[in-house]
């Protein structure tokens, strides 16, 4: 487990390097944390407690190369520390470790079952994420979580986190004009959460009912008044 009482004289965010100009193996790595940092966006909006990295430098010890995850979640820092924002991630910087960490399995496989694995285990981070679409050997998704220090995979499709207040999942839709399966953030009832695209597409099916709704009354006020006129009577004097 990670010691937390870190020296004072450690360097900042700012004084770390910030890419290691290594490219991403493929775009699902890009497109997979960003769907899930877009759904975040709209439902902890209200929030500001809370940091989704995505292929960003993670350090836990100066001396020591950053981690860099496909995307990782800490819970109780600073939504935007600044006005030109994070360069990197410094564990003793924020005073809190990722409880999240996923990592997307390239074509090019990258130890995300063995060494990762147990180097996010070491340093404590309670859920590890791995994504795997093509890979013969495991389940697409696979949760592990951390219990008494080790590393225990959750059963299901579908795994709701307490700790985090979400559940996370796959399952088939469209996100960037692609569809195929991707990776959702769902409720404590297991009801996925929508993306931008459905939300904007939800907000505009309902205006346009309530549109409809509002013609439909506008229509029935005037058949009640021209039956008012018939019968004699002003509908304005009423």
């Amino acid at each position: 487990m990670l010691d937390y009482n870190f020296p004072q004289h450690w360097p900042s965010a700012d004084e770390l390097p910030d890419s290691d100009e290594t490219p991403v193996d493929n775009e699902l790595q890009e497109l997979i944390p960003g769907l899930l940092k877009a759904i975040l966006l709209i439902i902890w909006a209200e929030r500001m407690d809370w940091f989704f990295g995505i292929d960003m430098g993670l350090y836990h010890h100066p001396k020591t190369p950053a981690i860099v995850p496909d995307a990782f979640l800490s819970l109780g820092v600073k939504r935007f520390s600044r006005e030109e924002l994070r360069p990197s991630y410094a564990v003793w910087e924020e005073k809190v470790m990722p409880i999240f960490v996923l990592e997307v399995v390239s074509p090019t496989y990258r130890q995300e079952y063995t060494d990762k694995l147990e180097e996010y285990q070491r340093l404590g981070i309670l859920y590890y994420v791995i994504y795997a679409s093509k890979h013969r050997n495991h389940p697409n998704l696979e949760v592990h979580k951390l219990v008494n220090g080790k590393y225990e995979l959750q059963p299901g499709n579908l795994v709701w986190m307490p700790e985090i207040g979400l559940g996370i999942g796959c399952e088939r839709g469209n996100y960037s004009g692609v569809t195929r399966e991707w990776l959702y953030w769902y409720d404590a009832d297991g009801t996925r959460y929508l993306t931008p695209q459905e939300q904007v597409k939800e907000s505009a099916q309902r205006l346009q009912q309530e549109s409809q709704r509002a013609d439909r009354l506008a229509e029935r006020s005037e058949q009640l008044a021209q039956r008012l006129r018939e019968l004699g009577i002003d509908p304005i004097d009423i």
